[in-house]
């Protein structure tokens, strides 16, 4: 279906159903209550899910086929980011517009610096990638200030009038919207003392998540991903048969490109500015910590890795000492205050420790990140008890 094999159109599912019940999924425990600190069901750490998904599907495409490790990514989501604002600014506010500018010149963008960082491989081609992202983030902070706005970025002001849209009120600032359909607009459903809150933006990014998903799996299986596996495997082999792995690494840096590309757009979409603080060394660091986390080469590891690094960020990083005091609060005073000077280091502005060690744990016990910590426990459910293994006293051993 869709050309999709079964086990393909089977993690298809679960991804679709990741992203569709997002809002019950991530909002386990009821308001008020000491656990709902851990609740994420919010949009703006929804839409970083998705947008940080796409971001991650796209590398893994370089990274994972082919094995060319970039540290420059961060380059195209800041360069497609700018092209969806000025798109905004100049002319219209519906994201489309927006959308493919971002991807068409974060593809151009990505033609030339994989023209001439594909020229060297293994640590020269990352090293490349990371001064073309160091370059642009210098030009957009400061030379290319006009364009970029510099330190400040760019952001929709009430004296931007796109061409394409009607007629505002004197003061009125421009708001991303989908054929009117405005990208903040919520809706709040509430259970009890539950809140569930289905955001018109995080399912708009969803959506082009779960395409973006379904295009790297027909890459994945296509004529086109075997050829990136050989060049992963022994480009000398594949060379001596007569085939020219160029090509294939600058076309799977292009596509990677463009995934990234549409992610800067889309995160314009969400929140209507760009900065060069997008372009930075550390967002590409963060891009590579995402996918081999998850994954790398798998198709589900970006998704997974996207997802558990931003409920880090996001989530572990917010828990403070009142909410640590008030979790251990059933202690005696001397254990509870023992306990939170333990914990803390950890959590909090400490949250990079915890990710730190966790991160060392996955590199060490599951290199092949998530997805085969998933697989291993799955193993184990399936495998049979010493019982079962017996041979039947009635049948005939072999």
């Amino acid at each position: 279906m869709i050309g999709l094999n079964a086990k393909d159109w089977r993690i298809f599912l679960i991804v679709l159903f990741l992203t569709m019940m997002a809002p019950f999924l991530l909002n386990p425990f009821p308001e008020g209550s000491a656990m709902a600190q851990f609740n994420a069901g919010y949009p703006d750490l929804m839409q970083r899910f998705v947008i940080f998904g796409i971001l991650a599907i796209g590398f893994n495409i370089l990274f994972g086929l082919t094995g060319y490790l970039s540290f420059g990514h961060a380059a195209f989501l800041g360069v497609g980011s700018y092209a969806a604002i000025w798109m905004m600014k100049l002319v219209t506010t519906n994201i489309i517009p927006g959308m493919i500018a971002a991807i068409i010149v974060a593809a151009l963008f990505a033609l030339v610096v994989g023209f001439i960082s594909l020229r060297r491989s293994g640590i020269y081609f990352s090293i490349l990638t990371l001064a073309f992202a160091m370059m642009s983030y210098s030009l957009a902070y400061s030379v290319l200030t006009p364009l970029t706005g510099g330190e400040t970025g760019l952001q929709l002001k009430s004296t931007d009038a796109p061409i394409l849209d009607g007629a505002k009120e004197a003061g009125e600032i421009g708001r991303a919207n989908l054929f009117g359909l405005d990208m903040k607009s919520s809706y709040v459903l509430e259970l009890g003392n539950w809140a569930f809150t289905f955001n018109t933006g995080y399912y708009i990014c969803a959506v082009v998540m779960l395409l973006a998903f379904y295009l790297s799996i027909r890459i994945f299986r296509s004529p086109f991903g075997m050829m990136l596996r050989a060049v992963k495997t022994n480009q000398n082999r594949m060379s001596y048969t007569g085939l020219n792995p160029k090509p294939y690494t600058l076309a799977a840096f292009v596509i990677s490109g463009m995934y990234a590309g549409l992610a800067g757009g889309l995160m314009v979409a969400m929140d209507t500015q760009a900065g060069p603080e997008r372009m930075f060394w550390t967002a590409s660091g963060e891009i590579v910590l995402i996918t081999i986390l998850g994954g790398a080469g798998t198709l589900m590891g970006p998704v997974l890795g996207a997802g558990f690094i931003k409920y880090f960020e996001n989530i572990v990083s917010k828990i403070n000492k009142d909410i640590l005091h008030n979790w251990f609060a059933f202690l005696p005073d001397g254990i509870e205050d023992f306990l939170v000077a333990i914990v803390y280091p950890f959590v909090g502005k400490g949250w990079h420790l915890t990710l730190g060690i966790l991160f060392m744990l996955v590199v060490i016990f599951l290199p092949g990140g998530l997805v085969q910590g998933g697989q291993k426990i799955a193993s184990a459910f399936r495998r049979k008890s010493p019982e079962d293994a017996k041979p039947n006293a009635t049948e005939p051993a072999e």
